[in-house]
């Protein structure tokens, strides 16, 4: 009777414990928006990032220039209520390169941190549940990793599989794995040891249901926080490899890219690079601020 008792207590722990935390964020959704408002600068990050994936979906709304056209009688025009970012040297309208530059930036940076997100937790996963030779071997790969500049490590690959922007996200994916491997090993190496994965072993569970039901739902929350933060430092390695010229050839609009178009002419004509390049910063910097109040999110 006693472990009929505990049987269905301890098979719907980490099931019990999804539960209350959906709850709980439920409860704390008020509190949660009262604190946002209490919060400006986030809610201006929010407002930007929104803007710039609206630039990505549907870019003919913000602006009605072409991205490739232009009028080399205009060319170098000064920022103004028509331009707002002015013209380059051929007279094509910046903010409008911008923001359909978006969708080629903002999409590398999903392939990439999808990528860095899906090989980086299965290898950690294996590292941390396998133990031993298995976990020694891994992490000292990892470590070689972690060990290479990331930005030098994704031109290293870009090189090798060739230039264009599917690779240039490929690139920055990989050199990203090591750190969701290694954050992925320590939560589960923690929740291995937890009472109610030892009692699922003494009921008979083998290792693989186990390592699914158990594990790996209660090692992810770490991992998500850690894919949200990579976000804003993939979108600044795919565009500093664009800028190097590892990315989308000319005329193709892609932020990286105008940053290095206007590189030239900075003296003359500051905003051929600096408006591009404040505009990413700015996106840059709204991502790390959401990003980081994920992170405080969940480590309360």
């Amino acid at each position: 009777m006693t472990v009929e008792l505990d049987t269905p207590g301890t098979s719907a722990a980490p099931a019990a414990t999804a539960a209350g935390e959906w709850s709980g964020f439920a409860r704390s959704l008020p509190k949660r928006l009262s604190e946002l408002g209490q919060q400006p600068i986030l809610v201006v990050s929010w407002i930007i990032v929104l803007v710039v994936i609206g630039w990505a979906i549907a870019p003919d709304l913000f602006t009605s220039y072409s991205p490739y056209d232009g009028n080399t009688n205009a060319s170098f025009v000064p920022p103004s209520a028509e331009h707002w970012f002015g013209t380059d040297r051929l007279g094509r309208d910046l903010f409008a390169r911008s923001v359909y530059g978006a969708r080629t930036t903002l999409t590398a940076t999903l392939l990439a941190v999808l990528v860095a997100f899906g090989i980086g937790t299965v290898v950690g996963l294996v590292a941390g549940f396998a133990g031993g030779f298995v976990d020694t071997a891994i992490m000292r790969v990892v470590d070689v990793f972690l060990a290479i500049p990331s930005l030098l490590l994704a031109m290293v690959v870009v090189s090798v599989l060739g230039y264009s922007t599917h690779n240039i996200a490929l690139a920055v994916g990989i050199s990203s794995i090591a750190s969701f491997a290694r954050v992925m090993r320590a939560e589960v190496l923690a929740v291995v040891t937890q009472d109610y994965v030892k009692a699922a072993y003494g009921l008979g569970v083998g290792r693989l249901g186990v390592m699914v039901k158990h594990v790996v739902p209660n090692s992810l929350s770490s991992v998500i926080a850690l894919a949200a933060l990579e976000v804003g430092t993939a979108v600044l390695a795919v565009a500093s490899l664009g800028f190097l010229g590892y990315g989308a050839p000319p005329p193709e609009p892609e932020w990286g890219l105008l940053v290095a178009e206007g590189r030239d002419y900075v003296a003359v004509h500051p905003w051929a690079s600096i408006m591009p390049g404040v505009a990413l910063a700015i996106v840059v910097i709204a991502t790390h601020r959401i990003s980081t109040s994920f992170r405080k999110d969940h480590r309360r």
